[in-house]
């Protein structure tokens, strides 16, 4: 008898949570009519043009809205619409000695994005995301750089995907 109300209770709780169709496990909070998503190509307008950025920037964007959300993804006019270009890739010394020398080096990535729900336009935005990591300054930037861009293209996206649909 027991486990008959534990498995009803079970069900019950996830037909519930099926049924609001607006809460998911990674905190989205999505309308039940927007059903599909594009994700345009970032294109690459910094100074210093880094050739995969662009690339890895906008599959790994593609990657957390497929894995994390029901959407489909689509080449254009989607329910909801990311659109961005990179406007900054730069390095720079900090954490100068006295001995004029940097301790450390940082790398940084400043993005546009552009965010439309033809749903429900009030979401829509336009904003500016920046992230950097720092590296010992005894290494090459070639050596770090893809592990460096990698690192901050998780936290780019998950920022993003925060503004766009988690809405604490």
């Amino acid at each position: 008898m027991k486990k008959t109300i534990n498995l009803l209770t079970i069900i019950m709780f996830v037909l519930i949570l099926n049924g609001c169709g607006v809460y998911s496990f990674t905190g989205a909070s999505i309308s039940p009519d927007v059903k599909t998503i594009s994700i345009l190509q970032f294109q690459n307008n910094a100074p210093l043009v880094q050739p995969t950025l662009s690339q890895t920037l906008t599959l790994a964007l593609r990657d957390k809205f497929a894995s994390q959300t029901n959407l489909s993804l689509v080449k254009s006019n989607g329910d909801l619409n990311i659109d961005g270009e990179i406007t900054n890739y730069v390095v720079q010394a900090v954490a100068v000695q006295a001995n004029q020398q940097a301790a450390l080096n940082r790398l940084s990535i400043t993005i546009k994005v552009k965010f439309t729900n033809k749903k429900n336009d009030k979401q829509d935005f336009e904003s500016i995301f920046s992230r950097y990591k720092d590296y010992n300054s005894q290494l090459d930037l070639s050596t770090v750089e893809k592990g460096l861009i990698d690192e901050i293209n998780k936290e780019l996206v998950e920022d993003i995907f925060n503004k766009a649909v988690v809405n604490w």
